[in-house]
């Protein structure tokens, strides 16, 4: 009979096996880029003080909420939350990180096809990843406007 270590180094064996499989999957479907972002996303998170939030629901069944904080027109802050797969997040990652600093005009022209060239390609099955991010930024901005226009937010200088 095994003791209770064996039994741990072999079940932690089978872990790492089955994440290097995982991990070599992953890269025949997605590009470097993609697996950096979904790792390590950045911008994580709900945003209690938003200018403006905007949600965007997937045809399939996910969720992308998107917050954005603006000072005189340009987006200072920008995070994400996200029920979706890891194309999902990669997309709400690298979109938060892009759009900091950009004048919201600017940042209401970004296109699914900008993200995807962005992440070097989605599969085409998760190319819907980056419009759901898209229309869940472009949502936050309106929003933002919205708020702004009946006088619910003060502009930030």
């Amino acid at each position: 009979m095994k003791d209770d270590n064996s039994m741990k180094d072999e079940l932690d064996e089978l872990a790492e096996n089955v994440t290097l499989i995982m991990e070599g999957e992953d890269a025949k479907i997605y590009s470097e880029e993609v697996i950096v972002e979904f790792r390590d996303p950045s911008n994580i998170g709900r945003m209690a003080d938003a200018d403006g939030q905007g949600v965007a629901d997937g045809l399939c069944k996910d969720t992308m909420e998107m917050y954005v904080k603006v000072r005189d027109g340009v987006i200072t802050e920008c995070t994400f939350f996200t029920d979706g797969c890891g194309a999902t997040i990669a997309c709400g990652s690298r979109l938060t990180r892009f759009v900091k600093e950009l004048r919201t005009e600017d940042a209401m022209q970004v296109r699914p096809q900008d993200l995807v060239s962005m992440l070097n390609g989605l599969p085409p099955d998760h190319e819907h990843c980056a419009a759901l991010a898209i229309i869940a930024l472009r949502n936050a901005l309106r929003n933002c406007e919205a708020r702004r226009s009946a006088g619910a937010l003060e502009v930030r200088r």
